[in-house]
């Protein structure tokens, strides 16, 4: 099995585990999943369990949840950065629409942008990532969190999904972020309903015709609560499974909660030969 790899600003990181594994810090007050709310002592936990890259969040993106105002989101995200960075060189990535914020983080040690509006909200934050070749993670929206769920009505999911992808993969590219640095979303649960949750995930190595890496962040979100019958707080497992089969259908990122059980979970697959893409509908071979 080839390890993956993922160029940063200054190196380049790799994971002989099938996909790279994500934590997330949500460094806020309302997130939907209370175990997620922290700073340093849940990164630290996320780091001894084996994660690859942390994902630190300021501003709520939950349905219904309202933005905050930069300032406010530099001051949950900065001092979790700066007690990261005396312990650890671990990838951090920062899940922001904002210039300012991602600046802020960046001259603190952060590597990546993780931009829920595809850099849209922000029209300076496509140049300052390509000013400091920092990887963007595009990912698909409709609306702002207060009323995504509102519309979550297509005509072919997938194909409007991966359009807008796609288009927006143009417009980084345009603005001179290199095609090695960019990684696309299809945004499970942000404006889709359950039967287009499932659709993207049994389609997601096939978004912008497989040319770039992608991230499913579906860790105990509301379709896997619809699956299982379970509230937040008991949707692990149903997690893990859909981790494990959006990887067979081809990403090779997963953002999580739980990086432990999601960690043995991989090694498993690794230590079977088990790779990204397995279940891919156009069994398409991959660069990345």
């Amino acid at each position: 099995m080839k390890k993956r790899e993922l160029k940063l600003a200054q190196r380049t990181i790799h994971t002989e585990r099938p996909a790279f594994i994500m934590g997330i810090i949500n460094c806020t007050p309302d997130s939907f999943y209370p175990d997620s709310r922290g700073r340093q002592d849940l990164a630290f936990k996320c780091i001894d369990e084996g994660a690859d890259i942390l994902d630190l969040g300021g501003e709520s993106t939950r349905p219904g949840a309202d933005y905050i105002a930069e300032d406010e989101e530099i001051r949950r995200i900065v001092p979790v950065i700066k007690e990261i960075r005396k312990r650890s060189d671990i990838p951090i990535s920062i899940d922001t629409r904002k210039k300012n914020v991602m600046k802020a983080a960046f001259d603190e040690g952060a590597d990546i942008v993780n931009d829920i509006s595809a850099l849209e909200d922000d029209p300076e934050l496509a140049a300052f990532a390509s000013e400091k070749k920092i990887p963007v993670i595009l990912m698909h929206k409709r609306g702002s969190s207060s009323d995504m769920q509102k519309n979550t009505s297509y005509e072919d999911v997938f194909l409007e999904v991966d359009s807008y992808l796609t288009k927006r993969v143009q417009f980084a590219l345009d603005a001179g972020i290199q095609h090695d640095k960019i990684i696309v979303d299809p945004g499970i649960g942000f404006g889709k309903d359950l039967n287009g949750n499932i659709e993207l995930i049994k389609r997601c190595g096939s978004l912008c015709d497989g040319k770039y890496p992608v991230l499913m962040a579906l860790s105990r979100k509301s379709c896997i609560g619809q699956i299982t019958g379970r509230e937040v707080g008991d949707r692990l497992y149903g997690t893990l499974a859909a981790d494990l089969f959006s990887l067979l259908y081809g990403a090779v990122m997963v953002r999580v909660h739980d990086v432990g059980p999601c960690v043995d979970t991989f090694n498993v697959m690794a230590a079977l030969g088990i790779e990204s893409g397995l279940l891919c509908d156009d069994k398409r071979k991959r660069e990345f």
